[in-house]
């Protein structure tokens, strides 16, 4: 076969022998192993054969090339290992884009990777259109992953979050052994002072495996980080505050504070719970479209700034006049004082003024006869933050996580 067909192949490795078509119309393409390759090395000892034990013949699967594809078949030799102190007695042909054991051609993994990892394509998708399975396209996706990933650079702001994965399940390893739950949470680490975005993601939520994280990392990156943004979670805080063997902490320069995402949330539900207490103790049930506080619900949960004049008005007006005890406005007004608060973070403000915002917001939570503001386990009366533990980016972890999900989701899921 000419040169020029070889070069028109373009297998690093091998040589065309010939090109026929099968029965069914398709083109096959037999291919030898180079003349120029080092395939005739023991890869036990490396001392070079030159005794044929026997010539077989496999079937790689390669990219597709046309609308029919094609269908390669290597013609390679099994060697004899004549070295005496080698314990490999035979050993077959391999180039480096068909290692040994592989059934898949190297141009072909890196083009399946890329097109779930740069394309965004699902791992589903991309197996049917190059004619794989599910687990061959997954795991080309991973070795493509694994060849671009590099060690997370050093943050001064830490994000960790939680991403659920489906639905709890109870395993066991063997019969004798007792049923244990699978969590079927992910934790994230998301970098919030630069542009890294998802820094890497473990199994699980438990305080283990965010520590486990951690002291996988280098001293530099644990030194450099100066805050740890996080949500109400205690395990993520125990992490955060391991304190290692030789009596040093895990993350010595780090100070934790809870993100803004997390702490606006909470206080939206302390205003939900207290809508549906209030209406509770006036009418016997829940609310209905009557009700002005039901039929406000939205609007109590958005904030002030992004709310008409008009849309402002009708909810004060009927929450004054349906409303007697005022709870609801009062657990309201304590949401948007703590937005308030939280808003500072993006104008460097100074420490005066942020003491001063912080005062105010406590002390209305104080002076109000709403319990949820002071007895809920979830308080957000319990968990504001201190005028030290500002937040200063004023990003949040999930935000930056929800952004990543895309791609959490197709490495880990496949988007099955």
């Amino acid at each position: 076969m000419s040169h020029s067909t070889t070069v028109l192949f373009g297998l690093p490795g091998v040589r065309v022998q010939r090109v026929e078509h099968d029965e069914f119309g398709g083109r096959v393409v037999h291919v030898e192993t180079g003349v120029d390759t080092a395939a005739a090395g023991c890869p036990s000892c490396g001392v070079v054969s030159t005794s044929v034990k026997e010539r077989v013949t496999t079937s790689p699967r390669d990219i597709p090339y046309g609308e029919a594809g094609i269908e390669v078949v290597w013609h390679k030799i099994r060697w004899r290992c004549r070295e005496s102190a080698c314990a490999r007695s035979s050993f077959t042909e391999s180039i480096v884009e068909v290692p040994a054991g592989r059934r898949t051609t190297g141009r072909l993994r890196r083009a399946v990777g890329a097109a779930v990892g740069d394309a965004c394509r699902s791992v589903a998708e991309v197996a049917g259109a190059f004619g794989l399975s599910w687990p061959t396209a997954h795991a080309a996706f991973v070795e493509h992953a694994d060849a671009l990933l590099a060690a997370p650079e050093p943050t001064t702001v830490l994000g960790i979050d939680e991403t659920r994965r489906g639905k709890p399940r109870w395993v066991r390893d063997s019969p004798q052994q007792r049923w244990r739950r699978v969590d079927p949470y992910d934790t994230g680490f998301v970098d919030l002072a630069g542009t890294q975005g998802l820094l890497g993601q473990t199994e699980g939520r438990t305080s283990h495996s965010v520590v486990d994280w951690l002291g996988e990392q280098t001293p530099q990156f644990r030194d450099a980080i100066r805050f740890v943004a996080i949500d109400p979670a205690a395990v993520y805080a125990k992490a955060v505050r391991t304190v290692l063997p030789d009596g040093t902490r895990l993350l010595p320069n780090a100070r934790l504070v809870v993100d803004h995402f997390h702490l606006v949330k909470l206080a939206n539900e302390v205003v939900t719970a207290v809508r549906r207490r209030v209406i509770w103790e006036q009418k016997g049930r829940r609310g209905r479209k009557i009700d002005p506080a039901w039929a406000n619900r939205r609007r109590l949960l958005t904030g002030r700034n992004r709310l008409s004049a008009k849309g402002f008005a009708s909810m004060w007006n009927a929450l004054i006049d349906s409303d007697g005890s005022g709870q609801i406005l009062a657990a309201w007004i304590a949401k948007e004082e703590l937005r308030t608060l939280l808003a500072l973070a993006r104008t460097a403000a100074d420490r005066d003024r942020v003491a001063a915002q912080l005062y105010v917001f406590y002390d209305w939570c104080a002076s109000t006869s709403v319990e949820e503001l002071h007895t809920s386990p979830t308080s957000v009366l319990h968990i504001a933050p201190s005028v030290e533990d500002l937040m200063p980016q004023g990003l949040s972890g999930r935000w930056l996580l929800d952004r990543a999900g895309l791609m959490v989701a197709v490495g880990s899921d496949g988007f099955r």
